[in-house]
């Protein structure tokens, strides 16, 4: 049996949607999602291609990692693999090797990996620290959502000015633009996307979040969501975030999913009030290179 790293091209970045997708399970550690690399794909289908790594064996897929920034690999394994020796080995070489092509920076680097999966104790025993905690929040879609409160906008291109503004404005440092909203929505993963805008009594915008389905009874992912600095306080994450919840259900989700810092309690708050419930928090591995 070969086992071995590759980097896909941009014509398979389809195949590697699927196979994620098919990966996404109800009671699931919290792991890479097709929408995360579908919320990377505003930054185009080559820069998506380039940014993803895979481990194969005899032609199977085990591993998928998206270098989320040079720093950062957001890595989940195959559900029957989380254990596998082998790969484990193998990913270790790999993240800790900078000349394999994977984490090639110096300073501080990182590893999100499913809770539970073998690489933790290695990277733990190769020296690797916990980083800060992240609360990983779910809401399970088997019962009705509530209708939110206020006018909530399905996306399309025509408002697609008023959605990147709102992103602009709940994020620091955001450069989400129109042409980068374009670019996602190209992406294989949008196909099961919903952008969503949520409008306050006077018609501002003033709250927006996009969803990714990864099919029927399977959880989807809130990515990201955010709310105008102008308008908080007010009840607007919340009713945006329910309004997540009801697309994802008419999508055929059968959880929504979503992570925050745990230092944001703002954030958890709000994603709690909208009937999330938090799961054990999370973290990543990290060394200083």
């Amino acid at each position: 049996m070969t086992m071995g790293m590759g980097r896909p091209g941009v014509d398979s970045l389809g195949e590697i949607v699927d196979v994620l997708r098919e990966w996404q399970y109800d009671g699931a550690p919290m792991q890479l999602h097709p929408g995360d690399l579908g919320w990377f794909w505003r930054s185009g289908a080559q820069a998506t291609a380039a940014a993803v790594r895979t481990w194969e064996r005899d032609g199977r897929i085990l591993a998928v990692g998206l270098l989320d920034g040079p720093e950062l690999l957001r890595l989940t394994i195959a559900p029957d693999a989380q254990r596998d020796e082998e790969l484990a080995r193998q990913l270790l070489a790999d993240v800790t090797v900078p000349e394999h092509g994977v984490l090639t920076v110096r300073g501080k680097v990182c590893v999100d990996a499913p809770a539970g999966a073998l690489i933790h104790d290695l990277l733990a025993g190769d020296g690797w620290g916990t980083d800060e905690p992240w609360t990983p929040l779910r809401r399970d879609l088997g019962e009705p959502v509530r209708d939110p409160v206020g006018r909530i906008e399905v996306i399309g291109p025509e408002q697609v000015r008023a959605f990147t503004a709102v992103h602009r404005a709940a994020f620091d440092g955001s450069r989400f633009t129109d042409e980068l909203w374009q670019a996602m929505a190209t992406g294989a993963p949008f196909t099961d996307a919903r952008c969503l805008l949520a409008n306050d009594g006077q018609g501002h915008a003033v709250a927006a979040v996009t969803v990714w389905s990864a099919g029927p009874g399977r959880p989807g992912l809130l990515e990201p969501m955010g709310v105008h600095r102008e308008h908080r306080g007010r009840g607007h994450g919340r009713a945006v975030t329910v309004a997540a919840a009801s697309a994802l259900q008419k999508l055929g989700s059968s959880s929504a999913l979503v992570c925050a810092p745990s230092s944001h309690v703002g954030a958890v708050a709000t994603y709690r009030s909208a009937g999330f419930r938090p799961l054990p928090e999370i973290r990543d591995r990290y060394r200083e290179a």
